[in-house]
This record gives C-alpha cells, structure tokens and sequence, in this order.
C-alpha cells in the first residue's frame, strides 16, 4: 500500500511540470514573466519572496529589482526552489520581506486564506504583494472546473479577482493596480513546439482580431499599510473659581 500511496502523491506534480513543458504551458509562463517584469519596476528593497513554484525554473523573478529573491516550493515541484517547506506555515520570521509574490498557489491549495495570512505576516508595512489568478467565467475558469484532473493539472478551485480583493481589504491592504491578461483559449492551437515564444506572447498579454473575448487572468498589485495611532492630548478644563471655600455661582 505505501508504494501505490506514494506514486499517487507524486502524480500531480509530474503532470504539472509536464504541463509547463508543452508549448501553452511555456507561452503562459514567458507571458507571466514579461507581465511582472512591468509590475515589479517599483518594488525595491533588500527581499522578494515567490510561494509556490510556478514554471520550471526563475522565470517569474527574472525582472525583480529587490537584492535578493527566493522561492519557497514543496519538495519535488521545483529544482529551483531555495526554501522547501508548507505555504500555510513559513519558516521566515515576521516582518521580513519586502516584496510576495503568488503565482496561481492560491488556486492549488487546501486552504488559500492561510497561505494569504501567512504572507501577511513575513511581509513589512508598506511591502507590496502581487497575486496571480485565473478568472472564474473565462474559458480557462471554465475548463479547470470541468476538468477531473483541473486545468492546469492539480488546480482546486478558481478564485475571483473580486475574492482575493475582499481577502486583502480585511487584512488592511491597499489594492494599488489590477491589470487583467491571457488573451487566448486554453488549447494549443498555433503554438507547435520550436514557434517563436514572443508570438505566442505577445497574444497571450494583448487582445487581438483573433481573439475578442475577455481576458482569463488577472494580476492584483497591493500595498500593506500601516495605520499609525494619533495620540489625544488631554482637553484640560478650566477650574471654577472658589470665593472663601464656595464655588463662584455661574451666570447660568
């Protein structure tokens, strides 16, 4: 029984890195890769965090401009992860980073308010947190709920732009841009393996002749605010005057 146990386990992952190996898998993650190059262009500091592998290798941090990245990956999913550990439970003190990256990990795990909590927690005030997602009603949401495996393989659950907005207000975030991509279906047409990798997307981050109907992915860029106390002073009140022991009577 453990053996069957443990391929069963490792299924997922096999199928997901086989999915980032095909030509729309590839052109996905190239596109992600250009989109956050954009949003990370003012995100500075000395740590970037990415939760979750997303593609084979660093493409998504490629464009970072903080000193120092890290990607935080379960075992087996990514070679390149520099940290292995669970995403509901960081082994990163608080206040930490800079910078959290989530892409699609939401959307793949168990319990995705926690992994949100959780980034929360590493990251400092005023340290910016980008999440990466597909929409519910798009084609691509649409698949991935009818697909017995998900789509991309392993995905749970689809979770709304709107969701993750309400997620982040409640934490006290600042939703500071939201930039919606992935122009295309979830097939393969048109992207025979050896095609030329900006074609596809350039396809994928802008909408087309070919393609007119909505995008299937958002991007969601945050800011963690810090809210200062302001401190009262004390109003002090004018005492009344005492005339041999007794209260000067007031006109009123």
């Amino acid at each position: 029984m453990a053996p069957a146990h443990k391929s069963s386990s490792h299924e997922p992952q096999a199928a997901r890195l086989a999915w980032w190996a095909s030509p729309l898998g590839g052109a996905l993650v190239a596109a992600e890769s250009q989109l956050l190059g954009e949003a990370l262009e003012d995100v500075f500091g000395w740590e970037l965090l990415q939760i979750g592998a997303w593609g084979p290798g660093r493409e998504l941090l490629s464009g970072a401009r903080t000193r120092h990245q890290a990607i935080l990956a379960a075992p087996g999913l990514s070679a390149s992860a520099d940290i292995r550990g669970r995403p509901t439970r960081l082994p990163i003190i608080s206040d930490s980073v800079d910078a959290v990256l989530l892409p699609h990990i939401l959307e793949f795990a168990t319990d995705p308010y926690a992994i949100v909590r959780e980034a929360d927690r590493v990251l400092v005030g005023e340290g910016r947190l980008l999440v990466l997602g597909f929409r519910p009603w798009s084609l691509w949401g649409v698949r991935a709920r009818w697909s017995r495996s998900g789509f991309p393989p392993g995905m749970r659950r689809v979770l709304s732009e709107r969701r993750i907005r309400e997620w982040l207000v409640l934490l006290g975030y600042e939703v500071v841009s939201a930039q919606h991509y992935l122009f295309r279906g979830p097939w393969s047409g048109g992207l025979a393996a050896g095609q030329d990798v900006g074609h596809g997307v350039g396809r994928m981050l802008r909408r087309g002749l070919t393609y007119p109907l909505p995008a299937n992915a958002y991007l969601l860029k945050a800011r963690k605010r810090i809210y200062t106390l302001t401190p009262i002073r004390p109003r002090f009140r004018e005492r009344p005057a005492v005339l041999g022991g007794l209260v000067k009577p007031s006109p009123h």
